[in-house]
């Protein structure tokens, strides 16, 4: 799956009907369950939409949700086991290394890298793959009108370990996945952007690619 990433207009960054604006025109990208032959009962759909400006990554998305909540406390912590994720998986084309970010919807974030797709047979990749420097910016706004919450992301390029040079012509391989928590379910109900054939989200051949276009 490739996707163009163009160029957003200016917007101010706080508020929320000037970021929508500035992304009407992005092409929204489904999340799904690819493994399976049918959603499961409770899945809930939601969008992505990306854009660029200057040196970085532009990120919104659209999340369905019945019940919005995290027992999230601060930064960096293991916001899937805690409740509602928002995860963004970005690998500059040609490297092995890849960023996995994510958002709660309380606005905390988590930030990992990896130099190659966890194992089993891997002790602890969390704790190895922790950053503690913040790699990127993002505000939600949770809408109980609409019956979910949104999320806004600015991820530098430099933090991705996009090289030297601008981002138009370059590509990055990318996908989005979800974590929707409701109080009284014992697992989450996950999702992807990505054509999965498996419930996992570690596995960058199947991604997408994202074309920066000018």
């Amino acid at each position: 799956m490739a996707l163009d990433c163009r160029p957003l207009p200016a917007f101010a960054l706080d508020d929320p009907a000037s970021v929508r604006e500035a992304f009407r025109e992005a092409t929204p990208i489904p999340f799904r369950q690819a493994w399976l032959d049918t959603p499961e009962p409770d899945f809930a759909p939601g969008s992505v939409r990306t854009g660029w400006r200057e040196d970085s990554l532009y990120v919104l998305a659209d999340l369905f949700d019945v019940d919005v909540f995290t027992r999230a406390e601060q930064h960096n912590e293991r916001f899937w086991q805690l409740g509602d994720t928002f995860e963004m998986f970005l690998q500059p084309t040609g490297s092995q290394t890849y960023v996995e970010l994510h958002v709660a919807p309380n606005n905390r974030r988590l930030q990992l890298r990896f130099a190659k797709p966890p194992s089993a047979s891997d002790r602890d990749p969390f704790a190895a793959a922790l950053i503690d420097d913040q790699m990127f910016d993002s505000r939600t706004w949770v809408i109980p009108a609409e019956h979910g919450w949104r999320v806004f992301a600015h991820v530098r390029a430099e933090a991705v370990g996009h090289g030297p040079g601008p981002l138009p012509s370059s590509k990055w391989r990318f996908s989005f996945g979800r974590y929707d928590a409701t109080r009284g379910r014992t697992e989450p109900v996950i999702s992807s952007t990505a054509p999965h054939t498996v419930p996992a989200f570690h596995r960058p051949h199947e991604w997408g690619e994202l074309h920066f276009t000018s």
